[in-house]
Protein backbone atom coordinates (compact mmCIF):
# COMPACT_ATOMS: atom_id res chain seq x y z
CA UNK A 1 0.00 0.00 0.00
CA UNK A 2 1.26 3.74 -1.05
CA UNK A 3 1.96 5.99 1.67
CA UNK A 4 -1.19 8.75 1.67
CA UNK A 5 0.21 12.38 0.61
CA UNK A 6 -0.30 14.93 3.57
CA UNK A 7 -3.83 17.13 2.62
CA UNK A 8 -2.67 19.87 0.52
CA UNK A 9 0.60 18.40 -1.02
CA UNK A 10 2.48 20.05 2.07
CA UNK A 11 4.53 18.27 4.74
CA UNK A 12 5.95 20.72 7.17
CA UNK A 13 8.49 19.89 9.92
CA UNK A 14 9.07 21.97 13.03
CA UNK A 15 12.06 19.75 14.05
CA UNK A 16 14.95 22.06 14.62
CA UNK A 17 12.54 25.01 15.49
CA UNK A 18 13.32 27.22 18.86
CA UNK A 19 11.45 30.11 18.21
CA UNK A 20 8.27 30.14 21.15
CA UNK A 21 4.91 30.60 20.04
CA UNK A 22 5.11 34.70 21.04
CA UNK A 23 7.95 34.39 18.57
CA UNK A 24 5.84 33.44 15.50
CA UNK A 25 2.39 34.83 16.77
CA UNK A 26 3.04 38.00 18.99
CA UNK A 27 1.68 38.57 22.19
CA UNK A 28 -1.29 40.31 21.90
CA UNK A 29 -4.53 38.81 20.74
CA UNK A 30 -4.98 37.16 17.62
CA UNK A 31 -7.90 35.89 15.54
CA UNK A 32 -7.88 32.72 13.79
CA UNK A 33 -7.40 33.60 10.14
CA UNK A 34 -4.39 36.06 11.36
CA UNK A 35 -3.16 33.14 13.19
CA UNK A 36 -2.97 31.06 9.66
CA UNK A 37 -1.66 33.86 7.80
CA UNK A 38 1.51 34.58 10.38
CA UNK A 39 2.19 30.55 11.06
CA UNK A 40 2.43 30.52 7.00
CA UNK A 41 4.42 33.57 6.73
CA UNK A 42 6.82 31.93 9.92
CA UNK A 43 7.17 28.79 7.71
CA UNK A 44 8.17 30.36 4.31
CA UNK A 45 10.64 32.29 6.07
CA UNK A 46 11.92 29.33 7.63
CA UNK A 47 11.86 27.06 4.54
CA UNK A 48 10.04 24.48 6.15
CA UNK A 49 7.24 23.13 4.21
CA UNK A 50 7.99 20.90 1.10
CA UNK A 51 5.91 18.98 -1.61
Amino acid sequence: MAAKKPFGGYAICFKGCNDSMEKVFGTGKVTPSEMTKKLWKYIKSKKIAGK
